[in-house]
């Protein structure tokens, strides 16, 4: 049984190693954030439109930006975990390029730049970063057997049709879910709901289905994950997997999503239209990413 389950965890990080590319130099190593005084984890997922777009070295896309930005944060006892969206048209100050949308970042400098961006604006370090090309939905989606959401509108999308409620979603649908912006009065900002949905849904399908403790289901998770993923090159199987185990008591309650506060919208001088971020909610967002207050600030701004 030890050989058969050596074997077993061997392959999987044979694939995942083999699959998923690996950005050296994703985490900056100057002009950081101070170090949080708790054990408390930051990782940023970019969404983006295709991997294909990449060059060789894999961390600088050409021409293209990132469609979607979250920060995941770990709180230090491992018993909560929130995911914040950041709109892709927030105006911000991106290092050596100034004020431009946020997502420029990732044209202009690949990951890199764009963990820099993130950080100088959240204030907190980024210990890891994964990108995940917009097809990983759609094989997360399907290695698990479909992914339930709940949606608020009913709408089309690319011939899918999403009612109001739950929806149980294949591949193709979950793609057409997270990807429609046109449907809605808010655009993006529904969009960016819909995407938060769906990673409610994805990490309640893992945990009521089981699929920490099916080997099949891991092996199929980790091999549709890992082709899709661009990863920072200290993000290694056994690091995934640790983080994994410290959250092994994680409920589906225990997630939390929101959108990082915006004021509006605004268009700069060279007609970009964009949305600001809330600058008055900004210093007391940082103050609770640093010292795990994020719950207690999200329920004062209820």
């Amino acid at each position: 049984m030890s050989i058969v389950s050596s074997l077993f965890v061997g392959n999987l990080v044979s694939a995942y190693d083999s699959r998923s590319t690996k950005v050296h130099h994703a985490i900056p190593t100057t002009n950081r954030p101070a170090p949080l005084d708790s054990t408390a984890m930051n990782i940023l997922l970019i969404g983006s439109d295709s991997r294909a777009r990449l060059s060789p070295d894999g961390d600088h896309p050409a021409g293209s930006r990132a469609d979607a930005l979250m920060l995941v944060h770990l709180d230090a006892d491992r018993k909560a975990v929130f995911v914040m969206s950041i709109m892709r048209d927030s105006w911000v100050d991106i290092p050596g390029y100034g004020m431009a949308k946020i997502n420029a970042a990732y044209s202009l400098g690949g990951i890199p730049l764009t963990v820099q961006t993130v950080e100088r604006l959240v204030d907190v370090p980024i210990d890891h970063v994964a990108e995940i090309d917009f097809q990983g939905f759609r094989d997360m989606t399907n290695a698990l057997g479909g992914v339930t959401v709940d949606s608020t509108y009913g709408f089309d999308a690319r011939g899918h049709r999403i009612v109001p409620g739950a929806n149980e979603l294949d591949g193709d649908a979950a793609l057409a879910f997270v990807r429609e912006r046109y449907a809605f009065p808010d655009a993006d900002h529904q969009r960016v709901r819909n995407q938060q949905a769906f990673i409610r849904g994805l990490v309640a399908g893992v945990i009521s289905r089981g699929t920490l403790t099916n080997p099949g289901r891991i092996a199929d998770f980790v091999t549709a994950t890992s082709s899709s993923l661009t990863i920072d090159s200290g993000l290694t199987f056994r690091t995934l997997a640790d983080i994994g185990w410290s959250l092994r008591h994680l409920t589906a309650d225990d997630l939390t999503t929101f959108t990082m506060p915006v004021a509006g919208g605004g268009t700069s001088a060279d007609g970009q239209s964009y949305v600001s971020v809330d600058e008055g909610a900004q210093d007391s967002l940082r103050a609770a990413l640093r010292s795990d207050g994020l719950g207690a600030w999200l329920a004062a701004r209820s």
